[in-house]
């Protein structure tokens, strides 16, 4: 497989993996914002505003899933950005549990997930853009 071919299909991977992890948690941190009484009993004890970071930015997640599938330069600084910020969320949900406030362990492990998914996504995009760089 020539490098250009393997790059696109590395491109494509990445795309699909952002956009479907971004449907995923639309889907999830819909049910438990809106999902009823026995779905909101379900989430236990969920962190409101990790919540609501998490549902709100599966939003971008799709939108940076659609950039990285056009190739535009804004998908890379996109992963970038939700590297950085889902990093900070996960920090601001550490400060809660350090100060004593309720919370699920499978958030920690969720929180964990997502920085994990972002900040391979980040680093895979900028190598392949330097990459191309170089090829040019």
């Amino acid at each position: 497989m020539t490098p250009e071919k393997s790059g696109t299909t590395g491109l494509w991977i990445a795309a699909g993996l952002a956009s479907v992890f971004g449907a995923l948690t639309i889907f999830s941190g819909g049910q438990a914002l809106f999902g009823g009484p026995a779905a909101q009993a379900a989430a236990g004890n969920a962190v409101p505003f990790v919540l609501w970071f998490n549902f709100l930015s599966g939003f971008v997640y799709v939108l940076g899933g659609i950039g990285i599938a056009l190739r535009k330069p804004w998908g890379g600084t996109l992963a970038t950005a939700l590297a950085l910020a889902i990093a900070a969320v996960f920090a601001l949900f550490g400060w809660h549990i350090l100060r004593g406030g309720a919370y699920e362990m499978r958030t920690v492990g969720a929180m964990t997930l997502r920085a994990a998914v972002w900040i391979g996504l980040a680093v895979y995009l900028r190598r392949s853009a330097k990459s191309v760089a170089r090829r040019t």
